[in-house]
């Protein structure tokens, strides 16, 4: 089985895709810097469960830090990169935009530079739905033109995109970025809404609802997200001959073995249905508190999820009812509310 290295080990999605890859034989080696954007205790948790399997070890360090990255990359030879550290957040990011420079803008350089010298057989990265910015033709689709990103969050994703295809492009290194729509679930990330909303509704707090309510957002389950990438990791991009022999709909380069792929549920939920599932799950009525939008937040995202269909045959299909309901066991159980 081939040997996996996964930045951002500790966390959301990192764990859940090192989890199920560790499920079926890989050997995966973790980087993670246990930040403290959020509670470390979480972080530590996720990495404890998977070091209960003796195919995963883990390494703690920066992705700033060039130098113990590419020790680590040599020592271990990995066939396959998945970069998922990030600096994450498009509210922090108003108050923090260096962080989002170091860590998404140099530490992505840094992980293409140690892919570039091992000459890896895949390099996949995580990008973002916010890199659509102010497009506002849906459900979203990877062909179109993503330049006008409204948060520096986005703007450094997208400017890794940028870097990855020129890599891509000068050393034939098969690359695909992943643009994620709103992720969710169990062991989830305590910044995000769901895990708010969640909290401030066991424990008696009022919860913030943004532009009045009025947003959709393509909620995706994490679990549906991760076999997504496990089935791309197997679906390496080839630079293709000419221009025509990409078929329609397909976002791969005419110069570079380079592809973006949206996953998303597909299903633009209203924010209000969201809510109204996790009152169901606790049994409880929101206080909420109805507010203006808040700066760099768009009204409605929704993802055109074919591509991953055409080239996996997999498209995401769980319902937020049934995740949210998965979510809030899990969330209840963790912290005996």
């Amino acid at each position: 089985m081939k040997k996996i290295l996964i930045t951002g080990t500790a966390g959301f999605i990192g764990f859940h895709l090192a989890k199920l890859l560790l499920s079926e034989g890989f050997t995966v080696v973790g980087f993670d810097a246990l930040t403290d954007y959020y509670d470390v205790r979480l972080k530590e948790r996720r990495h404890q469960i998977l070091l209960q399997n003796e195919k995963f070890t883990c390494k703690i360090g920066q992705l700033e830090d060039f130098e113990t990255l590419h020790r680590l990359c040599m020592d271990e030879q990995p066939d396959v990169i998945v970069h998922l550290a990030a600096q994450a957040g498009v509210r922090y990011s108003l108050e923090n935009p260096r962080a989002y420079v170091d860590a998404n803008v140099v530490g992505t350089f840094n992980v293409m530079e140690c892919a570039r010298e091992l000459n890896v057989e895949h390099l996949l990265m995580a990008s973002t739905s916010s890199v659509y910015g102010a497009n506002i033709e849906m459900p979203y689709t990877e062909t179109e033109k993503a330049d006008l990103p409204l948060t520096i969050y986005a703007a450094t994703k997208k400017a890794g995109e940028a870097m990855a295809h020129s890599y891509a492009h000068l050393w034939n290194l098969p690359t695909t970025m992943f643009r994620f729509f709103t992720v969710y679930g169990p062991m989830g990330r305590p910044d995000m809404a769901f895990f708010k909303f969640t909290q401030r509704i066991l424990d008696g707090e009022t919860i913030d609802v943004y532009n009045n309510g009025d947003m959709y957002r393509d909620f995706t389950y994490v679990e549906d997200l991760v076999k997504g990438i496990r089935l791309l990791i197997d679906t390496p991009p080839a630079r293709p001959e000419k221009p025509e022999d990409i078929i329609e709909g397909d976002s791969l380069s005419p110069v570079a073995p380079y592809r973006v792929v949206n996953i998303g549920n597909s299903e633009k939920v209203r924010l209000m249905d969201f809510i109204e599932a996790i009152e169901d799950a606790t049994g409880i009525k929101a206080n909420k508190n109805y507010m203006d939008m808040q700066k760099g937040d768009v009204p409605a995202t929704w993802a055109n999820a074919e591509l991953l269909r055409t080239l996996t045959g997999y498209q995401p299909e769980t319902s937020f009812r049934d995740g949210i309901t998965k979510f809030v066991a899990w969330y209840r159980d963790y912290y005996q509310k």
